[in-house]
């Protein structure tokens, strides 16, 4: 099954440490990868990605960083992933973006198992357009609420 790489699971962390702090304005990356226990070079280098995409603005200089390019609402979980890790079909003859048949495959437009794979990949692909990096922060915070919550017992 398809896996997201370390590359997007580092950039969805730094993010929704970014969504907690919109408007509050830029971070720096190093203050970013300590509290994210992400290595800073590899950092460096996933920011400079986003932000040639668009998902996030910079500041050079005193007081620079880098912000959300977009309110946390409208950066959808699923642009994150598929900027950095390209297209997210769990066989390449459904990839909408990446299309290639399948040299196994002796009738593709009968084949019983790209109908499946095909109906995994807008599954996955509707959830992940859905939920976005301000739906990421109210998820922790319900997750945060249930768990003070929870009873703790020990003998």
């Amino acid at each position: 099954m398809y896996a997201i790489s370390k590359k997007s699971k580092y950039a969805l962390r730094a993010l929704l440490e970014l969504a907690r702090r919109y408007d509050q304005g830029p971070v720096l990356i190093a203050e970013l990868a300590q509290r994210q226990h992400i290595p800073k070079k590899f950092l460096e280098i996933i920011l400079l990605e986003l932000r040639n995409k668009g998902i996030l603005g910079s500041k050079k200089g005193k007081g620079g960083g880098y912000f959300l390019g977009r309110a946390p609402g409208s950066i959808s979980v699923g642009e994150i992933i598929r900027s950095l890790d390209g297209p997210m079909a769990p066989v390449s003859c459904v990839s909408q973006s990446a299309y290639r048949t399948c040299a196994e495959c002796e009738e593709e437009a009968t084949c019983g198992i790209r109908a499946v794979m095909q109906d995994v990949r807008d599954a996955a692909a509707q959830i992940l357009e859905r939920e976005s990096l301000a739906d990421g922060l109210r998820r922790e915070e319900l997750l945060r609420q249930q768990q003070s919550k929870v009873p703790v017992y020990s003998i």
